[in-house]
């Protein structure tokens, strides 16, 4: 959807003085929870600011000048929509993330204190934004859980480069990817100086390519993808031969499953595996395996179809 923004204002950088501007026009603003194309339901909450009630709106609409220079590709929610005191509408603006404005300029900005608005909005019956906010806190803590145990699986001697991994520094999206690319780069170089024998260095890998696979947010993170890389990059015999070596532990085994199941590993080596290799991950899967561990099995992963 392209929101139709404030009416009678060219395009350009959105600001706090173009807001203010806005506002200072307003004989009434109406604030519907929901995204603009639901601001007609009825069963959807909403407020209407008016008075000196504006004044404090466009305080804690205040916004970092010159905006984002993008524009989120969600709808967003609340939809803020500004009347003149003629009644006639002048702006229709949207809450992004509950931390972004859309609608006031050429791009998304972002407000200078989101959690005050979410507070203020809930004050008024608009809970949601308070809610999600909420939800968005627990997930993040769970993602700090989770980068906490990655770092700590860490291989001996590779820690610190571990942790430069899953939180590298980058304020904006490239400096971050530059620093990553910096640390994973670090990382592997290190992994190599530390277990310069292929085959250990394999093994010890692949047990930290494991964890993830047991994590309950599922999926792979950037940081555990910077470990499947670097057994991607391994020569395919010495990755097969150390996977197949004894002894070998449930989380090692955890490892090989989640690579060897992985797209980037088919796509290049394909699905086979030798026999005793299939034959000891199977049995791994069928014991102690995961759902999608058993997935992969049941269409034809590692070489076998099994139904467990």
């Amino acid at each position: 959807m392209i929101d139709e923004g404030t009416a009678g204002m060219a395009e350009g950088a959105p600001t706090t003085a173009r807001l203010r501007a806005v506002l200072n026009r307003a004989g009434h603003v109406v604030i519907v929870e929901g995204p603009p194309d639901a601001v007609d339901r009825a069963d959807l909450a909403r407020t209407v600011v008016s008075g000196t009630e504006i004044a404090d709106l466009a305080r804690l609409l205040a916004i970092v000048d010159g905006g984002t220079g993008d524009r989120c590709r969600c709808t967003g929610w609340p939809t803020i929509l500004v009347y003149d005191v003629h009644g006639e509408r002048i702006a229709r603006w949207v809450l992004h993330h509950q931390s972004g404005l859309r609608g006031l300029g050429d791009c998304d900005a972002d407000l200078r204190d989101g959690p005050a608005l979410t507070e203020w909005l809930a004050e008024r019956g608009l809970t949601h934004s308070r809610e999600v906010q909420s939800e968005l806190a627990a997930q993040e803590a769970e993602a700090d859980r989770r980068r906490t145990r990655w770092v700590r699986a860490a291989p001996a001697g590779l820690s610190d480069a571990a942790v430069d991994v899953a939180h590298p520094p980058g304020r904006d999206h490239m400096a971050w990817s530059r620093q990553l690319k910096e640390a994973k780069e670090r990382l592997a170089t290190l992994s190599r100086q530390r277990y310069p024998d292929a085959i250990e260095r394999i093994r010890v890998l692949l047990a930290w390519a494991g964890i993830p696979s047991r994590e309950s947010t599922g999926g792979l993170q950037w940081y555990d993808m910077a470990v499947q890389e670097q057994l991607l990059g391994e020569d395919p015999a010495f990755v097969l031969a150390a996977a197949a070596t004894r002894p070998s532990s449930p989380v090692r085994l955890d490892g090989a499953a989640e690579l060897f199941g992985s797209t980037q590993w088919t796509g290049a080596h394909g699905r086979g595996l030798p026999k005793p290799l299939r034959s000891m991950l199977i049995e791994h899967i069928q014991e102690a395996g995961t759902d999608a561990m058993r997935f992969r099995m049941s269409h034809g992963y590692y070489g076998a179809r099994r139904t467990v």
